[in-house]
């Protein structure tokens, strides 16, 4: 099954959607934020990243972008809560293949994860 890179800040947001994902039998490693999930990038190599908007330090459009330099081809889904659409539409531009609204609905979660991990670039 897939490898999927969780990253948010907030650590209860990590739990809650990688128990989902773990549940549906993905592979899940996690990063607290932006730089934390380039790193865990090199090193795990998922086949999917999950990315939090809002984070301090380096923020998930931030984090995109950085990503895509490195690997453009990697499979990224945002992570939003509700009224950031402006920022939903910055982060598709910046190549997300999808995003998902907090609080999670677990259809709308795995539905989302297979249409990315489905997607050839």
């Amino acid at each position: 099954m897939a490898k999927i890179l969780v990253t948010d800040d907030a650590a209860f947001m990590r739990i809650m959607l990688g128990n989902m994902l773990r549940e549906a039998g993905y592979e899940v490693c996690e990063a607290g934020n932006g730089w934390e999930m380039l790193e865990q990038y090199e090193k795990e190599r998922p086949d999917l990243v999950t990315l939090d908007i809002t984070m301090p330090e380096l923020d998930g459009r931030g984090a995109i972008k950085l990503l895509r330099e490195k690997e453009p081809k990697a499979k990224v889904i945002m992570c939003s809560a509700m009224g950031q659409r402006a920022m939903v539409l910055d982060a598709i531009q910046s190549g997300a293949c999808d995003f998902i609204v907090k609080p999670f609905e677990k259809s709308k979660v795995l539905e989302s994860v297979r249409r990315a991990l489905a997607m050839n670039f």
